[in-house]
């Protein structure tokens, strides 16, 4: 009996010193909430050879084999680095080589090769089941030539003419074609209610969270008004993010008169690169492009950050062309993403470092053979951000920056973080006075484990070259005495039980 006495009070003794006696308190997880994580259906993960059809892996355009069974599979992959919500390529009916999805012959179908709506259901269901989002894209501006409408004499006026885009003009943004798809005309009020009717049906039958709005520019505001309206009608909470490929916030900012939530942000992708693709650059303007965006937009902490895309280059090729490791380039250019204000979007591969030059080289089948180095520390700054509120809901306050080092603090409600990014080819130190920070307090590093103390109203932060680090500023740490006492009883207390144990075995011998 007294043994089992003793076991019982050792394990409440180790108990209680592994319970973390600072409770964060539940919060609401809303979209600014969010990761996301960005991927092709066709080029991402092959789980059901059955539907590889006409695929190809030899033709960079032909299809490669990714379906949602593949994504299904790889659920559990992209939730342990963190990531809270998969954004996924159009799954409808495509034409021929339409691996991307861009190339709609159905609304109401899924795409043969990635599989049926009922797996398209499972995979929206399986995310749900591990409290992840998915988020669909979406076009309404245009269809595949190969669209049924398209030679249909009756819905000839479902088209606008064939032009080119020329220009900026917004005339010729909402009607000519791009890349000589078929331009919907949208004002037609068949064709307005068929998309609308369409939307909100995938959002019945699938249950999606969100969608990603394709072309966004291109398609009046007057319909995207309305559609907002309507599919926000079938689900309050819905997602609605707008691409708006455009260099001026302020054009991109004018369409959320709309309704739409967000929009991708392309200005500030610009500068990440431009900071990121090489050492010994200023990140100044990843600040000024914050500053405009709290200017123009009612909400800008829904807006996705993004670095890499299916329409652009990977940034590992950019950094490739400089002749630098790509792996530091992306930790760096990550630790921005993650803890700078608004959604972090992650296109497939980057967690890899994955290559790739113009569409569609760009848009290469994704390996899960690869390094764990980098998958660690994205997933290291995954559980940084879904445990910091400040990292994802706070204001942004620049404290340094200068010859490509910076320090930037997040603060929300009572919770102060610091972020330090060292962008340069030598050890720097920034100095913070207490008073941007607290006096007599402590930084304490949640990535490397870095400690900084306040000294004579300073912060001396230093980092090595190509380091970064995200700090949590608390009170200053220093013998914790009830600690320390709790595991010396536990220590004592063991080595009387073993004594109790040896003494009462040797009795039993005698």
């Amino acid at each position: 009996m007294l043994k089992k006495s003793m076991a019982l009070f050792l394990m409440l003794l180790i108990l209680s010193t592994t319970i973390n006696v600072k409770q964060t308190e539940a919060q609401d997880r809303t979209w600014q909430d969010e990761t996301i994580y960005f991927l092709m259906v066709d080029r991402f993960n092959n789980g059901d050879p059955s539907n590889d059809l006409d695929s190809d892996l030899e033709d960079p355009l032909a299809y490669h084999g990714g379906d949602f069974q593949g994504v299904i599979e790889k659920l559990d992959y992209i939730k342990d680095m963190g990531f809270t919500a998969i954004w996924l390529t159009p799954v409808f009916d495509n034409s021929d080589k339409g691996y991307h999805g861009y190339w709609i012959q159905d609304f109401y179908n899924t795409d043969e090769h990635f599989g049926t709506i009922e797996e398209f259901k499972t995979l929206v269901d399986e995310a749900h089941k591990r409290d992840m989002k998915i988020i669909l894209d979406f076009v309404v501006n245009h269809v595949s030539p190969e669209h049924p409408w398209v030679e249909d004499s009756e819905k000839q006026d479902w088209f606008h003419e064939n032009k080119p885009i020329l220009g900026d003009n917004q005339e010729q943004l909402e009607n000519g074609w791009i890349y000589g798809l078929p331009d919907l005309a949208q004002e037609n009020p068949e064709v307005k209610q068929y998309l609308l009717d369409a939307a909100k049906w995938w959002i019945e039958e699938t249950d999606v969270d969100g969608y990603r709005l394709d072309t966004v520019k291109h398609v009046p505001k007057s319909f995207w008004t309305d559609f907002v309206t309507e599919v926000k009608s079938v689900k309050e909470d819905f997602y609605l993010i707008g691409e708006i490929w455009s260099k001026d916030p302020q054009y991109i900012a004018s369409y959320q008169e709309t309704g739409i939530d967000g929009f991708v942000d392309y200005p500030l992708h610009e500068y990440l690169r431009n900071a990121f693709d090489n050492y010994d650059k200023s990140l100044e303007m990843l600040f000024v492009q914050w500053n405009r965006n709290k200017l123009v937009y009612e909400n800008p902490l829904l807006n996705g950050n993004f670095i890499d895309n299916h329409d652009n280059t990977r940034f590992t090729y950019e950094v490739a062309k400089n002749n630098i490791h790509p792996g530091t380039r992306w930790k760096l250019a990550m630790t921005y993403l993650y803890t700078a204000p608004g959604i972090p979007i992650v296109y497939y591969g980057s967690e890899i470092a994955l290559n790739g030059g113009n569409d569609p080289d760009n848009r290469r089948m994704m390996s899960f053979r690869a390094d764990k180095e980098l998958i660690d520390y994205f997933t290291k700054l995954g559980e940084v951000r879904n445990t910091h509120p400040s990292l994802r809901r706070g204001d942004m306050e620049v404290l340094y920056e200068e010859d490509g080092m910076a320090v930037y603090k997040r603060t929300y409600e009572d919770e102060v973080t610091v972020v330090a990014i060292n962008n340069s080819s030598k050890t720097q130190t920034a100095t913070i006075d207490q008073s941007e920070l607290e006096e007599d307090q402590e930084l304490r590093g949640v990535l490397e484990g870095d400690l900084v103390r306040s000294d004579e109203g300073k912060y001396n932060i230093t980092l090595n070259r190509e380091t970064s680090e995200v700090y949590v500023l608390a009170e200053k740490s220093g013998l914790n005495i009830p600690y320390l006492s709790t595991l010396a009883v536990i220590y004592l207390s063991f080595i009387g039980f073993v004594f109790y144990v040896w003494r009462k075995g040797k009795r039993k011998k005698e």
